[in-house]
C-alpha cells in the first residue's frame, strides 16, 4: 500500500514563492506517474502538474511558466515549487501516484495553500 504525505503548504503573500513535498512510502522509481492537483473551495479538483518515470511532464495552462515539478529519486520525494503565486491559487493541494498506466491513484492528505494579502 502506497503512503502519501504532503508538506509544505501555507500562507503567502501574493508574487510569493512555496514548495510542496510529497514523501512517498515507496521507491519513485517504481512509479510510473506522479503528479499535484488541486480543489479550491466550490471547484472541483484539478491537475496542476504531472510527470512520469520517463521524463514527461504536463502542466495546467494556469501553472505554465509559474510552476515546475520535479522529483529525488534519493528521497522518494516529489516537489511543486510555486513562483508568482497568485490569490486563486489558493486551494488545497493535493499528491497523486500511479504504480502503472492501468493501477488506481493513491492520494495524499492534502496541504492547504492560501495566498493573500
Amino acid at each position: 500500500q502506497v503512503q502519501l504525505v504532503e508538506s509544505g503548504g501555507g500562507l503567502v503573500q501574493p508574487g510569493g514563492s512555496l514548495r510542496l513535498a510529497c514523501a512517498v512510502s515507496v521507491s519513485i522509481n517504481t512509479v510510473t506517474i506522479m503528479g499535484w492537483y488541486r480543489q479550491a473551495p466550490g471547484k472541483e479538483r484539478e491537475l496542476v502538474a504531472s510527470t512520469t518515470r520517463f521524463g514527461n511532464t504536463n502542466y495546467a495552462n494556469s501553472a505554465k511558466g509559474r510552476f515546475t515539478i520535479s522529483r529525488d529519486n534519493a528521497k522518494n520525494t516529489i516537489y511543486l515549487q510555486m513562483n508568482s503565486l497568485k490569490p486563486e491559487d489558493t486551494a488545497v493541494y493535493y499528491c497523486n501516484v500511479r504504480l502503472s498506466w492501468t493501477s488506481s491513484a493513491t492520494w495524499g492528505q492534502g496541504t492547504q495553500v492560501t495566498v493573500s494579502s
